[in-house]
């Protein structure tokens, strides 16, 4: 569908207006049995270390507590996020980032899970799309459920990261849902009948979301809590608190 603005900037939507939408109320609510019934693996694709956390946490956690695989691919080391910062080179980053994401798969039980890093450049992954989605193809099973991107989320490498996982998934035969990330911070809550449509939500538990707060809280690069850091961070409390909510959306 065509959105008409799609531009990260600012404080973004608030989660007041949000949680005013009428719409995300009456979103239809499916539980993980459900979403993953004829699945043998949940495959969750991230532009970024911290993305899938933030977006699909909750499912992941209870999908290892059925009994079913999680496999995690971070896709970019996510270097590039604060460009210009002396006490955070990009060399830093990639180190770091995959150890908070390592720490955060921990809290949601996935310690021992199956994990793949691709390494492509952060900010450059449409330059390696078609290999990324070769990639992913050689990845995936025909009964998969593959997690990924909203093509429209408006960060480059999601949308990149989307497109990619919609050819590998058609390609494979497998079944694809999108999360959005950024389109929380942007999309007019009165589009969103329009753009996410089919959507569903997936409530969490007490448990699995005291599991994903506590997931959150790893990735401190991009929540402003390290010494050095002489800018506003990534995930500043007004983007946190739209994916602190006792339930996550995926689209499709």
């Amino acid at each position: 569908m065509d959105v008409v603005t799609r531009h990260i900037a600012g404080d973004g939507v608030s989660e007041a207006q949000w949680q005013a939408c009428a719409w995300l109320d009456a979103v239809p609510v499916c539980d993980a049995a459900t979403l993953l019934a004829g699945h043998a693996r949940l495959v969750v694709v991230s532009p970024h270390p911290d993305d899938e956390v933030l977006a699909c946490g909750g499912l992941m956690a209870a999908t290892q507590a059925l009994g079913l695989p999680v496999v995690v691919v971070s896709v970019t080391d996510g270097e590039a996020c604060y460009p210009g910062q002396a006490a955070w080179s990009p060399q830093r980053l990639r180190r770091t980032r995959q150890q908070e994401l390592a720490r955060a798969l921990d809290c949601l039980g996935l310690a021992v899970g199956d994990h793949h890093a691709f390494h492509i450049d952060d900010g450059a992954v449409a330059a390696s799309e078609a290999a990324l989605a070769t990639r992913l193809l050689s990845l995936l099973r025909a009964d998969d459920l593959v997690l990924g991107p909203w093509r429209l989320d408006a960060h480059p490498d999601h949308e990149a990261v989307g497109r990619a996982c919609a050819l590998a998934a058609a390609s494979r035969g497998c079944t694809l849902r999108e999360f959005p990330v950024w389109g929380w911070h942007w999309l007019d809550p009165q589009d969103a009948p329009r753009a996410w449509a089919p959507a569903m939500r997936f409530p969490l538990s007490a448990e699995v979301m005291q599991r994903k707060r506590a997931a959150i809280t790893q990735f401190s690069t991009q929540l402003g809590a390290v010494d050095g850091l002489d800018c506003d961070p990534i995930l500043p409390p007004t983007v946190v608190q739209r994916f602190a909510r006792d339930y996550e959306v995926l689209i499709g």
